[in-house]
């Protein structure tokens, strides 16, 4: 099931945030990054159906989503979907950063990267609570890696 588990395209978590921010800012509005971030989840690996059960699923979300880790020569790859587009897409976006890190990198990128990119604001309280929570439980994982 490796083929699940985002393989990160920048080398670290810092650069991974600075590129999502410069391709956010190309978009003039937010419905443009929408349909963006909406395409960012199309776009993530085909996630198992065996792993889309409770065993697997992000509490505090609104939409359903699952995840799935594993460490592989000292660093943490996640999968990651959801039954909404928007919400895959930010799913997307968490594994983009966090996928392929080591658990200490993980544990010192704070997810305030949300809100710095403007994406905590845009988004309805319940999507925002949702993101916050499936970025809870990447680093809980990375802590007991």
């Amino acid at each position: 099931m490796t083929g699940a588990f985002l393989q990160p395209e920048e080398a670290t978590a810092a650069e991974a945030i600075a590129a999502i921010a410069d391709e956010l800012a190309v978009f003039d509005d937010w419905m443009e990054r929408y349909q963006y971030i909406i395409e960012l989840g199309r776009k993530l690996p085909p996630f198992p159906d065996v792993w889309a059960d409770d065993a697997h699923r992000v509490p505090g979300c609104q939409s359903r989503v699952w995840m799935e880790a594993e460490v592989r020569e000292g660093r943490l790859y996640f999968a990651g979907a959801s039954d909404a587009a928007i919400v895959s897409g930010l799913v997307a976006l968490l594994l983009r950063v966090y996928s392929g890190r080591t658990p200490g990198e993980i544990g010192a990128t704070d997810p305030v990267f949300l809100k710095d990119l403007g994406l905590l604001e845009a988004l309805s309280t319940n999507r925002g609570n949702g993101i916050a929570a499936m970025a809870r439980k990447v680093r809980e994982r990375a802590a007991v890696a």
